[in-house]
């Protein structure tokens, strides 16, 4: 990927958002991506403690009834991505990468493994040793004679735009993982890195990190983005398109409504 060294990376930090609320922007940024309207982007954000079943997922991997999760405080939404079930929740840091895959990385199992490269240098900058293991997706640490997975992926790519992406257990309180059955699988664990150190983490600095270990994996340049509104506004809208037609409507945090 050494040729996309040039490359710039739009980051948007959109701290905690609901979500539904993220997935309606990322539909609307991999849109803007698809009809080239938009450059690279990478939203940074975590959320509020939800489990996302993917398009091919078992419902039987969710362990508690509509009622009970709902009683837990924790929201259950299907999704568009791939994989199967998995649990978001504050501390865990989710980056979705709207890319062009035709012009950075045309293939989708190196995409795949390119992310879990991502999650593993970023555990590598805290001395976690993370890796991969063979027929599963994901960054995974061994501890006491364990597996654990410390980073899911589940992602969705339609001709080569990319939307979805990594979810990194930084402090994340894993008792959400208890109601599911993570990404499908019996037998393995979860872990964060908070559990592994002992210790909680600034998640400013894990996002620091987890960008720096993208873009170089990835060979690219980030740049902030300045928000929501801006990013929306410096994209490149059809011609003619009134403005209160062509953009979203924003909520005044600054996500769609």
């Amino acid at each position: 990927m050494n040729e996309s060294s040039s490359r710039s990376l739009a980051v948007l930090d959109l701290g905690r958002m609901a979500y539904r609320e993220c997935w309606a922007l990322q539909q609307r940024f991999f849109e803007l991506r698809s009809a080239k309207r938009c450059g690279d982007l990478l939203l940074l954000v975590e959320h509020p403690p939800t489990v996302t079943l993917g398009r091919k997922g078992a419902r039987s991997n969710l362990l508690l009834s509509q009622e009970r999760y709902v009683s837990r405080g924790i929201e259950v939404v299907e999704i568009d991505r791939g994989g199967d079930v998995t649990f978001h929740g504050p501390g865990q840091l989710v980056g979705y990468p709207i890319l062009d895959l035709a012009e950075l990385l045309p293939d989708l199992h190196g995409y795949v493994r390119a992310l879990e490269d991502v999650m593993i240098r970023v555990a590598d900058s805290y001395e976690v040793a993370a890796a991969r293991l063979q027929g599963l997706s994901g960054a995974w640490v061994s501890q006491d004679g364990a597996v654990e997975k410390l980073g899911a992926i589940g992602v969705k790519v339609k001709n080569w735009i990319t939307m979805h992406g990594f979810a990194l257990n930084v402090n994340t309180e894993l008792e959400g993982f208890a109601t599911i059955v993570p990404c499908g699988i019996q037998g393995k664990g979860v872990t964060s890195l908070a559990r592994l150190l002992g210790r909680r983490l600034d998640m400013a600095e894990a996002r620091r990190r987890t960008l720096a270990s993208f873009c170089e994996v990835f060979g690219m340049r980030s740049r902030q983005a300045p928000g929501v509104a801006e990013l929306l506004s410096a994209c490149d809208w059809p011609a003619g398109a009134p403005p209160e037609e062509a953009r979203p409507a924003l909520s005044p945090g600054g996500g769609l409504r």
